[in-house]
């Protein structure tokens, strides 16, 4: 019995509109419309302005600023489950909370597998995403989760600078591992940046395992938030000398005085992509689009493809 397709409709949250447009302008569809009303005190409302009975939708938010981005995602899921909707992916570039994966002290939250719980709830059957902020998040769903990985967008770019004493770096202990998997593409050593913080955001020391001296440094994480920890890595690795220093992260999430931060850092660039929009535009940050990947993952979805033809570089 042949394989049965149905039909595929994208809708963009509030969040993600620029990134939706250019991921349904890669798929071939023109973006689904949808109408956020909101009301006086601030509560919204999402509705969809078209039939989305018997499709397969694909919903499109990062959960930055999570208490609207979230909710409003929920609430499109909703929605939808209640218009008849056939199968519900929501297409998540930036999972949001995602830094509350385990208990760290006494007393507080796993946020991010309130996240799971929530969206399951709601009514999703499938959720895809890109590079986690730990890859075991994935173990919080109960329904396929297609997790893409930002290197295949990455790396091109980097072997396109042709660095010629290239030494990859992590930021902290934590992503020792994102960095030795990065390292892997280009045969490169890895140095670790091992950082003690007083409290969240804020450093109180950083020393660096391995020899930096000469060494075109590209700084790996997933999330650039003050962007304390990488101005503070930079200048650290300069000092004990290398011949420059990059870094590329994922999410821009950006807040506070990221931008000063890394105007005056010493970093060369920092390569981001779009799954979190720029407030503003910056001469030292480099943005690279995830709409071509995403795109491809939504028709292998709907195709009944492999997604794993997507990692390779």
């Amino acid at each position: 019995m042949p394989l049965q397709f149905n039909p595929v409709k994208i809708f963009a949250g509030s969040g993600s509109k620029d990134l939706a447009k250019k991921i349904a302008e890669a798929y071939g569809k023109p973006l689904g419309d949808v109408t956020l009303s909101r009301f006086s005190d601030g509560e919204f409302q999402p509705s969809y302005d078209e039939t989305v009975r018997g499709c397969d939708l694909f919903l499109i938010q990062s959960t930055c600023q999570p208490n609207d981005n979230l909710f409003e995602l929920l609430l499109m899921i909703d929605a939808a489950k209640r218009a008849s909707a056939h199968y519900i992916t929501a297409v998540v570039p930036y999972y949001g909370l995602a830094r509350q994966d385990r208990k760290d002290k006494p007393r507080v939250a796993i946020g991010a597998k309130l996240v799971a719980n929530l969206l399951k709830s709601a009514g999703i059957h499938r959720i895809m995403t890109m590079d986690l902020h730990a890859a075991q998040i994935q173990g919080f769903f109960d329904i396929p989760v297609d997790h893409l990985d930002g290197s295949v967008i990455f790396v091109p770019y980097i072997k396109s600078l042709g660095l010629e004493n290239l030494t990859i770096a992590s930021p902290d202990m934590g992503g020792s591992y994102r960095a030795r998997t990065f390292a892997k593409f280009f045969n490169a050593e890895v140095v670790i940046c091992d950082k003690r913080r007083k409290r969240a955001n804020e450093i109180e020391s950083m020393s660096i395992i391995g020899d930096v001296t000469g060494q075109d440094i590209v700084l790996i994480d997933d999330i650039c938030d003050t962007a304390g920890t990488l101005a503070k890595a930079a200048a650290l690795i300069m000092e004990n000398g290398a011949k420059s220093v990059r870094a590329v992260c994922t999410h821009a999430i950006l807040s506070g005085n990221a931008y000063d931060t890394i105007e005056n850092s010493m970093l060369a660039e920092l390569i981001v992509t779009d799954t979190i929009p720029l407030k503003h535009q910056s001469n030292k940050i480099k943005v690279l689009s995830t709409a071509s990947l995403f795109a491809k993952a939504i028709a292998n979805v709907n195709e009944h493809g492999s997604i794993s033809d997507l990692f390779k570089v």
